[in-house]
């Protein structure tokens, strides 16, 4: 009986070795299947497969396809264009050329017009330009919240005055 016990223990913990030591083996080898599978996809979708995709690193290659894709998708909450539109602005204050390149073809490519372009980048310009103010002036923030507050509930008490007016 305690050579049973002993061979089944050893048996046991040999095929746990096992798994332990192959594990790593089967996750290369899917990981592998995983960097191939995001090359064909790209080639498929784009007739290529990027160069910019070539110099990121192949085990993240999985991961930022699937992310990328996911912007693109019916189901996010903000539409592809729009999508495009703030990345447009946001590489243009990086700056970023590659991204503004990006982003300009991609948002030309979804609708987006050359006045909706010329208006993201515009807006990037006014956010940058009111953070060098108010950060340069060393406003206390918090101070800066409450009055943005005030003036805020202000202009709604005003819309919504206008709008009972309208009804009358």
């Amino acid at each position: 009986m305690k050579t049973t016990m002993n061979f089944t223990t050893s048996a046991i913990a040999v095929a746990i070795a096992v798994f332990l030591l192959s594990s790593p083996l089967f996750a290369q080898e899917s990981q592998s299947d995983a960097v191939r599978k995001v090359q064909t996809e790209m080639e498929q979708a784009f007739g290529t497969f990027p160069t910019f995709m070539k110099v990121y690193p192949e085990h993240l290659r999985p991961g930022i396809w699937e992310w990328t894709k996911a912007w693109q998708s019916p189901d996010a909450a903000i539409p592809a264009k729009y999508s495009e539109l703030i990345a447009l602005a946001v590489a243009a204050q990086i700056p970023c050329n590659y991204c503004v390149y990006y982003h300009t073809e991609m948002g030309k490519m979804l609708g987006a017009t050359e006045a909706e372009m010329q208006e993201a980048v515009a807006k990037a310009a006014e956010i940058r330009h009111w953070s060098t103010v108010l950060n340069g002036a060393g406003l206390d923030y918090e101070e800066f919240k409450a009055e943005f507050d005030k003036m805020l509930a202000y202009v709604k008490k005003q819309a919504a005055a206008s709008q009972e007016s309208k009804k009358e």
